[in-house]
């Protein structure tokens, strides 16, 4: 299996940067041997569509329903249509900051598989979680309300990404023992809920994964790739990422 690099660029990012970016990345991506994603800003999509050959282009957010009186949601059926390839569902700052629980989480996964969207779910737990020894709890949770009665038509339709949610931004990552360690209890979980293809289906980390720690990520039994932030932004950094996972 191929390592993920997949770069969130969360509500960053110019049209003029993000020509500058591509010019750069493209002078290198010939080289890259992983599966190299990027999701800007839903608004960003569009121009950006055919801008590689190579990087694949998918949302931060979709809705939970295909289409209706929903202001201001972004459909998942239209983000196919527009040619995105995967979306990016419970990520702990929509968890957060806009209150998504358990069954809207599992009901955006639901509407993004059946529009033919590949999904990037997310879980983590709080530093508090952690310090109490409730990682384990909080992640069993995430995966089993978030998924309950999902039906993926094959193991490369979801990938889980782990991101304590302490290690997010704040300069400080799991080490690689620490992200192993609870990947594979998320292998153990995926493979109970989907008996078929959960030992197939791709694990991220992420939390201030960087040129740096990536390789000592990477390098674990049960971590397919890295979903990245701030490391994303730049495409020297971004194309150094892709580089790296490439040699795995």
């Amino acid at each position: 299996m191929s390592k993920y690099i997949v770069g969130n660029w969360k509500m960053n990012q110019t049209l003029p940067e993000i020509k500058a970016y591509f010019e750069y990345v493209e002078k290198y991506s010939a080289k890259f041997n992983c599966e190299s994603w990027i999701a800007p800003q839903a608004i960003h999509l569009a121009p950006l569509m055919n801008k590689s050959k190579k990087i694949v282009l998918g949302a931060q957010n979709s809705a939970p329903f295909d289409k209706g009186a929903y202001t201001g949601e972004v459909s998942p059926v239209a983000l196919k249509e527009l040619g995105a390839k995967f979306t990016i569902v419970g990520h702990s700052e929509r968890r957060t900051y806009f209150k998504e629980h358990h069954a809207l989480l599992n009901k955006k996964t639901e509407a993004a598989l059946n529009a033919g969207l590949k999904v990037i779910f997310c879980v983590g737990e709080t530093a508090q979680e952690r310090n109490d020894d409730r990682t384990f709890v909080v992640i069993e949770e995430q995966l089993r309300e978030g998924l309950k009665s999902i039906i993926i038509p094959n193991p490369e339709a979801l990938l889980v990404a782990y991101e304590p949610i302490w290690a997010i931004g704040t300069g400080m990552n799991a080490t690689a023992s620490q992200a192993q360690e609870v990947h594979e209890f998320i292998r153990v979980q995926l493979k109970d809920t989907f008996p078929t293809t959960g030992k197939d289906l791709p694990i991220l980390y992420g939390g201030s994964v960087n040129t740096e720690n990536i390789e000592s990520l990477l390098a674990q039994r049960d971590i397919d790739g890295a979903l990245v932030g701030g490391a994303s932004l730049k495409p020297e950094d971004y194309t150094k990422l892709c580089l790296l996972a490439s040699k795995f």
